[in-house]
């Protein structure tokens, strides 16, 4: 069963096609990757998908709500969240702070209330925070709940933006370059983590991703881009043996991998 329908998605800057004709269906449960060399479209589709840009043709549809048009905060609230290629966090406030931000969409006293003090928003700051203790333990990062985020380790801010993309509690999550910058053995622990969040949180993974390996382990469907077009898609063996793929993207020694 589907969650995510993208049709058709096309979207201009000025004379340039950054994303052309773009169809994909997303299953329910599923960890899908899209691919493809730099320029080739990647975060123009996900910033489509997310409301950071409203394409100029096209279709997204989440479930049986279309998303076209809508503001990023609406998006978010009917069941998006995403984290960024380049990390996003408020660097001078704590890591709890972090993942309470991404509560904010089911705070439900709204800034009046938080105001004047009502009893019964004190009480819903209080589970947030629970909340947002229990996200950091769930990625490690308990210890640090008072710590500035700018402070934390690369790996560590990253884990950090993930468990503030879980705190808007999504029914979908795309995940823009999560192992970018990691080592090995941090890639190995997000991977592990990604297959987890997955199966704890019941949720859809969408991901873009350069790290070859990490992609063939851990996707069952994977979109291929170049120059804005879609050139492929299918499963990991599928990509791995695709012509066109290896010419624009993976290279002659995809094979031997």
């Amino acid at each position: 069963m589907s969650i995510l329908q993208v049709s058709h998605l096309t979207k201009r800057f000025g004379g340039v096609v950054a994303a052309k004709d773009i169809s994909m269906t997303v299953e329910n449960g599923s960890i899908t990757a899209v691919i493809g060399p730099n320029g080739a479209g990647k975060t123009t589709f996900f910033n489509m998908i997310t409301g950071v840009y409203k394409p100029d043709e096209g279709e997204i549809w989440l479930g049986n709500q279309s998303l076209v048009g809508l503001k990023a905060h609406d998006i978010s609230k009917r069941g998006i969240a995403r984290t960024f290629q380049n990390i996003r966090l408020f660097g001078s406030m704590t890591v709890l702070e972090n993942v309470m931000v991404g509560l904010h969409n089911h705070i439900k006293g709204g800034l009046f209330g938080i105001l004047l003090n009502v009893p019964s928003i004190r009480r819903e700051e209080r589970e947030a925070q629970k909340e947002a203790y229990r996200l950091l333990e769930y990625v490690g990062l308990a210890q640090f709940l008072n710590e500035e985020a700018q402070n934390l380790s690369y790996g560590a801010q990253r884990r950090l933006e993930l468990a503030r993309a879980l705190a808007a509690k999504p029914k979908v999550l795309l995940l823009d370059e999560p192992a970018a910058g990691m080592n090995p053995k941090e890639t190995k622990e997000l991977t592990e983590l990604i297959y987890c969040v997955r199966k704890e949180f019941d949720v859809t993974i969408i991901l873009i991703e350069h790290d070859m390996k990490l992609v063939m382990e851990i996707s069952e469907h994977i979109i291929v881009l170049d120059h804005g077009e879609k050139i492929a898609e299918g499963g990991p063996l599928d990509i791995r043996s695709n012509p066109k793929v290896i010419e624009a993207y993976l290279g002659k020694n995809a094979l031997a991998q």
